[in-house]
């Protein structure tokens, strides 16, 4: 239970106003939250379950995929800290046609969506971390599909390595290169180039 209170109070921290919750509505977000244990390779939302809830990740990597012409891509790639919302089947309450899977041993707590928007009805204090959360992962999701669209395969490697290294670093280089919308050889000559010139400029 202490667990969930610490994350309650992490929530407050970062997505309330000014960063604080009233001691009632944080130990009623504590007490709703649900903790997720995982393995590496275990399925959180599987295709064409409705998303109910809000997943934040303690500890692991964890990715969005979806299956294009018989192939298994990534959408997305969260990691302690972050969240991950499957936000269309979220909103609309409707099968998602993207799963959640772990590829490392995680933590996650998940926040169910229906209690909260109820209770926000009631507390703007828990309507404005709930708007918080939603808008974060709403500019998150088009900063990505802005990078996709208009940025170089260098450009999008560099971003990523600059803005969030753990993802080049503990994801497998095939699922990187699906992120990425590159092929692996692509990514492979990618890194090459941009780590040949950082020894250049001696960074």
């Amino acid at each position: 239970m202490e667990k969930k209170r610490e994350i309650a109070r992490l929530f407050a921290q970062k997505y309330g106003e000014d960063g604080k919750l009233s001691s009632e509505n944080l130990e009623w977000l504590s007490q709703i939250i649900i903790p997720i244990r995982t393995l590496k390779g275990d399925i959180v939302l599987e295709e064409g379950s409705v998303c109910k809830h809000i997943y934040y990740i303690d500890r692991g990597l964890v990715r969005q995929t979806y299956i294009k012409k018989g192939k298994l891509l990534t959408e997305h790639i969260g990691y302690e800290g972050s969240m991950i919302i499957c936000i269309e089947s979220l909103f609309n309450q409707s099968p998602s046609h993207l799963s959640i899977e772990c590829l490392e041993p995680c933590w996650i707590y998940a926040l169910p969506y229906e209690d909260i928007v109820r209770a926000s009805h009631k507390s703007f204090e828990l309507f404005y971390i709930l708007n918080s959360i939603l808008k974060e992962s709403l500019i998150l999701s088009q900063r990505k599909a802005n990078t996709l669209r208009f940025s170089s395969a260098m450009e999008r490697y560099r971003q990523t390595l600059e803005e969030y290294p753990e993802i080049i670093r503990r994801t497998p280089l095939n699922i990187v290169a699906s992120y990425l919308q590159m092929t692996p050889e692509t990514l492979s000559r990618v890194r090459t180039q941009y780590h040949e010139e950082q020894e250049k400029t001696g960074n």
